[in-house]
């Protein structure tokens, strides 16, 4: 049932939460074994909140409105603070504590009426495109289950896919909330910086991360994100705010557009690759799409400062450098994590300002380019859905890859990541909003193969637009 359903089921009483609740947590015993997409399942708490739900809905007076999310089950990914429940962003270095206080993330979506069920599985400290770690099954690709689900929200991601929630909020620093909806088949928004609170993070001092929702449609994602972002910042297709929230907006069709599609990127000159035919048959979908729609797609020439690879790794991996790790737990940590960990300690704070203000340059030269055209489009991703394992070498997947030097090869493993999402970082960095949309599958229909999608990147404030653009392919 897609999320805007089953709130209008909840709301009028026709589902109670907990008939809900019980539906979506047999669903994740019976799937999550073999699927991976939670590293933690709440159950008898997540029942009790929904007994709660109940009792307010028997209590409330006619005229009271419930919360926007009453009894909508959702899940953290593991790098989320959900009070009571042990946060243990994937990594098996870290000492097990509960979170004292929910995040600002989760206090958002329980306070407006949402069930957690549960923390999804994530790479340690959420650094890859993979999500992979030392402390639980990896998860894995619901269309199939030899490949990867992607990261960093890869959990949340596969449980969406597989129906084990209807959506799910993500966080996305490089592509953590796109590149796992590419990968399976989902709609998947990161907002602009600074369109949703998300505190205060001594571990992202270039600004990177924002949450956004991963969902199967685009009025599902803007239900999510009216949520998760203040009530005045839906904008029209013109960009100005009109303060009827999302989800109004995306019923809305969009002017004609400008969009120029580029397969040009910051990590080409580091990292030459090729895109795969599955990756420009997605383009050519997206394009298609788009056209029919009666927009002017046209071809777009965008120069990136060979100096971004440096910069970018150095401001992502600052965090790391400064997480709390007793040193007789650093052996625990995985090699792309210890490698980066040790290389964030050795560098200087004169070379991390030096990269910020290179990132802030880039930010200003790459808004100037992307000022000719509404919105830049690109491939999702220049791969399909890599095999489990493929990327660090761990040999989690269906026994023909990686090959085994690849085992521990940090620099490698890094370096396929950049050449599996080469269209994803910039985003951040520019702290424009964009949305991944599954236009081509494989398999030549919905659901069979596997999924390939677009990204389209919007311009400042237009969140809305894009959801609009993708409700308008019939998202």
């Amino acid at each position: 049932m897609p999320a805007v359903q089953l709130r209008a089921a909840l709301h009028s009483g026709e589902l109670s939460a907990r008939e809900v609740t019980e539906h979506y947590l047999a669903r994740i015993e019976e799937s999550n074994p073999r699927l991976g997409a939670f590293i933690t399942v709440t159950g008898p708490r997540a029942m009790a909140e929904a007994a709660a739900a109940d009792a307010l809905f028997a209590r409330r007076r006619p005229d009271q409105p419930l919360p926007p999310l009453h009894g909508m089950p959702v899940a953290f990914k593991d790098l989320t603070d959900v009070a009571g429940v042990i946060t243990t962003h994937g990594s098996a270095a870290l000492d097990r504590r509960p979170a004292p206080a929910d995040g600002a993330l989760a206090a958002a979506l329980r306070g407006a009426g949402a069930i957690s069920l549960g923390k999804t599985q994530v790479p340690e400290f959420g650094l890859t495109a993979y999500s992979e770690n030392r402390i639980a099954p990896p998860s894995r690709n619901p269309y199939a289950l030899s490949r990867s689900s992607g990261g960093s929200s890869g959990g949340s991601a596969a449980a969406v896919a597989a129906g084990l929630v209807p959506f799910a909020p993500g966080t996305d620093g490089g592509g953590s909330i796109r590149i796992p909806a590419a990968a399976c088949g989902l709609l998947g928004l990161k907002p602009g910086r600074g369109v949703i609170p998300a505190g205060e993070s001594s571990g992202d001092p270039a600004g990177l991360v924002v949450a956004g929702p991963l969902a199967r449609s685009a009025a599902d994602a803007a239900l999510l994100l009216d949520v998760m972002a203040p009530a005045d910042a839906a904008t029209d297709s013109a960009g100005s705010a009109d303060g009827v929230g999302y989800l109004n907006a995306v019923s809305r069709a969009p002017a004609p557009l400008r969009i120029g599609v580029s397969l040009d990127s910051p990590w080409g000159g580091i990292f030459p690759f090729t895109p795969d035919p599955e990756a420009l048959d997605a383009l050519n979908a997206g394009i298609r799409l788009l056209t029919g729609a009666g927009h002017d797609v046209v071809e777009a020439e965008i120069r990136y400062d060979n100096r971004y690879p440096d910069a970018f790794t150095t401001a992502w991996t600052a965090g790391v450098g400064a997480a709390r790790i007793a040193p007789h737990r650093e052996a625990l940590l995985t090699p792309l994590t210890r490698t980066f960990r040790r290389r964030a300690q050795q560098r200087s704070a004169a070379k991390l300002n030096e990269c910020l203000a290179f990132l802030r340059q880039f930010e200003r030269d790459t808004l100037a380019q992307y000022s000719a055209w509404d919105l830049i489009l690109t491939p999702a991703l220049a791969q399909t859905p890599r095999p489990v394992g493929w990327f660090s070498g761990s040999g989690h997947g269906d026994g023909r890859w990686p090959s085994p030097e690849w085992a521990g090869d940090a620099d490698g493993d890094y370096r396929r990541q950049c050449e599996f999402a080469p269209w994803s970082s910039m985003v951040n960095v520019c702290g424009l909003p964009a949305v991944s949309i599954p236009v081509h599958w494989t398999g030549g229909r919905p659901g069979a193969g596997l999924p390939m999608g677009i990204q389209l990147i919007g311009r400042p404030g237009s969140e809305a637009l894009l959801l609009q653009v993708a409700a308008q392919l019939g998202f």
